[in-house]
This record gives C-alpha cells, sequence and structure tokens, in this order.
C-alpha cells in the first residue's frame, strides 16, 4: 500500500492505495468522486475519461500512482460553482442524452 497525494479538480487529496489500482477507481473509491464512469474497462468507451495535466486519458488505464503530482480534472471540476461548463450545457440543452448514464 503506498500513501501519496493525488490533486482532483484543484483540491489535494491524501490517498492510500495499491500500486496496481487504477486512477477510476481511486478517483471513485478514495476521492469519492463519481462522475467519473466504469463503462467497459478497456479503453474502449470513454466513459472513464479525465483531464491529465488538460490531456484527455482514460482512467481505466491509468494507474493512480502515476498521477501523482499532475493535475486531474473529472467532470465534476468542469462546472465553474452553480453554473455548468459550455460542454455540460450543449449536452443538457440539445438533449443529447442516450440512457442518462453519463448527463451532467
Amino acid at each position: 500500500m503506498l500513501s501519496y497525494t493525488l490533486t482532483v479538480n484543484g483540491v489535494d487529496y491524501p490517498v492510500s492505495a495499491h500500486q496496481d489500482r487504477n486512477l477510476l477507481s481511486v478517483i471513485r473509491t478514495e476521492v469519492g468522486l463519481t462522475g467519473t464512469k466504469e463503462g467497459c474497462d478497456d479503453c474502449e468507451c470513454g466513459a472513464c475519461m479525465v483531464l491529465l495535466d488538460g490531456q484527455p486519458v482514460n482512467s481505466c488505464s491509468y494507474l493512480a500512482v502515476q498521477a501523482q503530482g499532475r493535475s486531474v480534472t473529472t467532470v465534476e471540476g468542469l462546472a465553474d460553482g452553480d453554473a455548468l461548463a459550455r460542454l455540460q450545457q450543449n449536452l443538457l440543452d440539445e438533449g443529447g442524452v442516450q440512457c442518462g448514464f453519463c448527463t451532467p
């Protein structure tokens, strides 16, 4: 078990997790943010996508410990307070939903 800090949406979170845990599972369980979803667990669907230092990565295939010292942005970090991010607002305005799994 390793102890380290993850910076998610501008907040530092102390984490204790095994070194083989992926970023997706640590974000959901240790950090407690559930907006990042597990879809395929095989880098195919993009439901687990986060921004790592501003670049998109599939968090199901990225080790959490590799994100130490980097900036992780989840869907929860896109909004500015109560105002949705432009992407989120456009999805809402245009009815961009299928099952509601990833609706803002």
